[in-house]
């Protein structure tokens, strides 16, 4: 209990004795008391104030402190830096000033004519989310038949050949001297690890011709180089100098494989020899995955670990050839020889037509004492996936058939082995251009006929599947979308209405029914075609939502609106054609002649129409979403051509033309005779030798 203790002074007060004892009256014992009641019920007041403030503000701190957290929240995802133990590490001398160029130039230290930009659709270690991402979840048993565990316990490579697990491809370059070139700058960077045998596989088929002795001028670049390399001291020439830092070899294939050098040699003089005298294969075949695991089998020993620190050189193989090659069921097999070995391949090969498995390719024969005229042969291309994803369908109206165009990769199974042993692939093709047509006559001797080419850049979020078989397989099962699509370009071409008749001349009521009669039953012929691609597409419709990758989404709307564009065209020819034929009166009096014209209307039947809007509308989608790609080509192209048909009438001269009179003033002094003419035909007649298989 609080006791009040009334105040003290120094001095008497008033009505108080001086020693300080209050007065003994009633009156001043009440009156004290008063005071004594007042003044604790002020101090109790103001301690009760005290109280509560003490609490508000105790309160305050208990929540603020609720606020903070005891302890700091671990960051699952964040990086911690651990400082390594101290110790001596060794120099490691680097080459700072070679690198390469995409512009060729006659100076030491450039590297090619290759376009400026180039695609790299990289594995995913460079980025968190691959490209195209896989819609589907596969057993990892199933992944191809390489098993990553024994590939590292039982490979000779060193392990930074085994990290580079995806390569490059969509590499684009005008000449076969440009990516030589930039091999140039692969060989100096595997020379700065190591001593590297390098092993060139030549396809001896006679449309390299030209690449090959490209090539082998190019070989004296690759020695230039070396002597900037040697100057920087690298670890290879820093060796014992009895050892060559750099050797060669030189395969040939075509039917058979041939092994040009016993002993891998570092002689120039004689590898240049060796490319020069390559005998052209004639059959026609290039066994070039043969080559390639006989190639690695040869040259096993060279990755052996000598001395404890590493294998004994790198090696590298680079693959010369204009095919897909003819022995693609040994892929699976090169792929695991190559990865087990560290064996990067890289390929200097050509551009895989879109969705095409053939293109033309022209030839001139090589020796000028034959007709230089050129002449078109068929040759193995593409595609440039494992399976085709390329509708075929002709066009409509402007009497041209589907154009032979760049895929933006190389063919399938080579592009693959680039890809999964850590190499490139070039394509190589000297009438490159992306900014137009490239027409027949720009075509280079030994160069396939390929009308369009696109910017690498963006053909690069196209990349195709790199799969094994089965999986590829697998994938396209698992999506209505993908297996729509691939069994629809299973199916054999469309051509379409390719050339309609559109043009009828009325002369007698009969005869304009014939004519109309018969192109009906040319248009009829179509029909069933063109249904059953668009019932095959058509369970696809449901998916294309779902559809995370653009290349197959590009390819499926591509197809189903070009399919759907001439299904109506052709049945909507026909109809047209039918109702001519129940009779339509001129507007003009003279008027005989009726004129089919293409037009965005449609006229004959409700069906028709819906399907006409709707393959309007994929294809629209199409060149909006997917500039500069084969897939906005093909739709704008079709888009060109309104899908329905309009009659349009006019007026044909029917009387036959006046005949005319020659004359006799023609002047005939300067006509050559009969023995002039063969002899200039005998002069100019030069032997000209049919196409070897290709």
């Amino acid at each position: 209990m609080f006791t009040a203790t009334p105040p003290s002074s120094t001095g008497p007060q008033p009505n108080q004795p001086s020693d300080g004892k209050p007065p003994q009256s009633a009156d001043n014992v009440d009156a004290w008391n008063e005071a004594e009641l007042e003044d604790e019920s002020l101090l109790k007041n103001g301690e009760a104030t005290a109280l509560i403030g003490s609490m508000l503000v105790h309160l305050i701190i208990i929540l603020t402190l609720a606020l903070v957290p005891l302890r700091e929240e671990v960051d699952n995802e964040a990086v911690v830096l651990v400082s390594p133990p101290e110790y001596e590490r060794e120099k490691i001398e680097m080459i700072d000033k070679v690198t390469y160029s995409e512009v060729e130039q006659v100076e030491v230290g450039a590297n090619s004519d290759a376009e400026s930009d180039m695609a790299e659709a990289s594995a995913e270690r460079f980025a968190e989310i691959a490209e195209i991402p896989n819609p589907i979840t596969l057993d990892p048993t199933e992944l191809g038949q390489i098993e990553v565990n024994k590939m590292f316990e039982e490979a000779s490579a060193p392990l930074d050949r085994l990290t580079e697990l995806k390569g490059k491809v969509g590499q684009g370059t005008e000449g076969a001297k440009g990516a030589v070139d930039r091999l140039t700058y692969e060989i100096l960077q595997s020379l700065e690890e190591r001593p590297t045998l390098v092993v060139w596989l030549f396809d001896q088929s006679g449309s390299l011709h030209r690449q090959r002795r490209e090539i082998r001028d190019r070989f004296e670049r690759i020695y230039s180089e070396l002597g900037i390399a040697k100057k920087s001291e690298m670890k290879a020439f820093a060796k014992d100098k009895s050892e060559q830092p750099l050797l060669t070899s030189v395969v040939g294939f075509g039917s058979n494989v041939t092994l040009y050098t016993e002993e891998p040699t570092d002689d120039l003089e004689e590898i240049k020899s060796i490319v020069d005298n390559i005998q052209v294969d004639s059959s026609g075949e290039e066994k070039v995955f043969s080559a390639i695991s006989s190639a690695a089998d040869k040259y096993k020993g060279f990755r052996r670990n000598l001395g404890g620190n590493g294998p004994q050189r790198n090696v590298l193989f680079i693959v010369v050839t204009d095919e897909k090659g003819d022995d693609s069921n040994m892929l699976e097999s090169s792929i695991g020889t190559c990865r087990k070995k560290g064996i990067p391949v890289y390929v200097i090969g050509v551009p895989a037509p879109f969705g095409r498995e053939h293109s033309l390719v022209k030839y001139v024969d090589p020796d000028p004492k034959f007709d230089q005229s050129p002449q078109w042969a068929q040759v193995d291309q593409g595609p440039e996936t494992y399976m085709p994803e390329r509708v075929q369908v002709g066009f409509t109206a402007n009497f041209e058939a589907e154009p032979v165009i760049d895929s933006g990769f190389g063919p399938y199974a080579l592009t693959r082995l680039c890809y999964e042993t850590g190499g490139i692939y070039f394509t190589v093709h000297p009438n490159r251009n992306v900014s137009r047509k490239v027409n027949r006559g720009e075509i280079d001797p030994y160069a396939s006929d390929l009308k369009y080419f696109f910017d690498p850049i963006a053909m690069s979020r196209y990349r195709p599947d790199y799969l094994s078989q089965q999986d590829y397989v697998n994938m396209v099962r698992s999506s209505p979308l993908r297996q729509a699509l691939v069994s629809a370009a299973q199916m054999k071409p469309a051509t379409g209405l390719a050339r309609p008749k559109t043009r009828f001349v009325r002369m007698s009521e009969p005869q304009l029914v014939g004519e109309l009669t018969s192109a009906q039953q040319d248009a009829a012929k179509l029909e069933p075609t063109l249904v059953r691609m668009a019932q095959t597409l058509e369970p696809g419709m449901k998916a294309r939502q779902g559809e995370q990758s653009l290349r197959w989404k590009a390819g499926f709307d591509l197809a189903m609106g070009r399919v759907l564009a001439q299904k109506v065209r052709t049945e909507t020819y026909n109809a047209m054609l039918a109702k001519a034929k129940r009779g339509m009166p001129f507007k003009g009096e003279k008027n005989n002649t009726w004129m089919l014209s293409p037009s965005s209307e449609i006229s004959v039947g409700s069906k028709w129409k819906s399907e006409a809007e709707l393959a309007t509308k994929l294809l629209e989608a199409v060149s909006a979403e997917h500039k500069g790609t084969p897939w906005a080509l093909l739709a704008q192209q079709e888009l060109s051509v309104p899908i329905g048909w309009t009659w349009e009438e006019s007026f044909t001269d029917l009387a036959p033309p006046a005949a005319r009179n020659p004359g006799n003033n023609n002047n005939n002094n300067n006509v050559p005779t009969p023995a002039q003419n063969e002899k200039a035909l005998m002069l100019k007649k030069v032997p000209k030798r049919p196409v070897p298989k290709l």
